[in-house]
């Protein structure tokens, strides 16, 4: 569950918060920080999870697979990710060891979010929480590189993959930050070759090929993987599948909130794989989405995506 407060640099630097990036916190701070915060909203979130909500936006039926436990956090998130319209196959659990998981989100004046994050029983994500009859309806899988930390995490992504795949549908991930990739560096490069398509930023596609050159990291990128997307805050998105390769124009746009503008990028890119848009198509729409959710608070979109793309022309 994403609560997310505007607070001024000075909270931040009391709180000893990071600005602008994502911390994992344990329970206690969790708890300090949340009374900390005051007057909040409180949305589901999570990445992938506000990827599908904004594929939904568009009209894609969708599903999230997740873990909350029955808990008044827990229940809240179902209840409000089914009234999307998103189909949340995994009821929440009862008698749960840990806590559901809750992102503390503080907003400064610039728009910049610093994530503070207990990760709770979302952590214990593994491959028995894989409805299988999901996956063999899916044609786009999108995974969440952050659940790469845990083993059981792992054991989903390959499970969710194969079936996935198994049934003609598409893999793909999202390689979520930079200190990730550092993580998993062996294994993302492997996920490159082997699934469909990776969603990347410039700092984690120089990441993963340790490489301080963007060209080269791409170059590498595009012979391992059957479509590379990266993200360049405020530049032109590149694009590449096989030997086409595509640009798509950034608006720059004063934000009001940050929150969720790589989540929705990726809504937009994915509605237009799953429709058969071309390369350039598909980057504008992901930029489309992804400035209209930096344009108020929450990491999912408040307007129809379907008008603006209309407007755009783009459908």
């Amino acid at each position: 569950m994403d609560m997310i407060a505007p607070v001024d640099d000075f909270f931040l630097s009391e709180m000893s918060i990071q600005k602008g990036i994502m911390q994992l916190v344990e329970l206690d701070r969790s708890d300090m920080l949340y009374h900390a915060m005051g007057e909040h909203h409180q949305i589901p979130g999570g990445s992938v999870a506000n990827t599908v909500a904004g594929c939904g936006n568009l009209g894609l039926r969708t599903a999230f697979i997740g873990k909350v436990t029955d808990d008044e956090i827990g229940r809240a998130y179902v209840e409000g990710t089914r009234a999307d319209g998103t189909d949340c196959p995994n009821d929440p659990v009862a008698g749960g060891h840990l806590p559901s998981s809750r992102s503390m989100i503080f907003v400064s004046p610039d728009g910049e979010r610093s994530m503070n994050t207990y990760l709770g029983i979302s952590s214990e994500v593994g491959p028995d929480d894989v409805p299988e009859e999901v996956c063999y309806e899916a044609r786009i899988l999108f995974l969440e590189g952050y659940l790469y930390d845990k083993p059981k995490g792992k054991q989903a992504f390959e499970t969710a993959a194969r079936l996935t795949r198994n049934a003609g549908g598409k893999a793909g991930i999202a390689l979520s930050d930079p200190f990730c990739v550092d993580r998993h560096r062996d294994d993302f490069r492997k996920l490159v070759k082997e699934l469909d398509y990776v969603i990347g930023n410039e700092h984690e596609w120089l990441s993963l090929y340790q490489t301080e050159d963007l060209s080269t990291a791409l170059e590498t990128a595009a012979s391992d993987s059957g479509l590379i997307v990266c993200t360049r805050s405020g530049n032109d998105v590149v694009l590449v599948s096989g030997t086409e390769q595509a640009t798509a124009p950034v608006r720059e746009i004063t934000p009001v909130d940050a929150t969720g503008a790589g989540d929705q990028f990726a809504a937009g890119f994915l509605y237009g794989l799953a429709t058969g848009a071309d390369l350039a198509t598909s980057g504008r729409m992901g930029c489309v989405a992804a400035a209209e959710v930096i344009s108020h608070y929450g990491a999912r979109p408040e307007a129809d995506l379907k008008t603006l793309f209309a407007k755009e022309g783009l459908i």
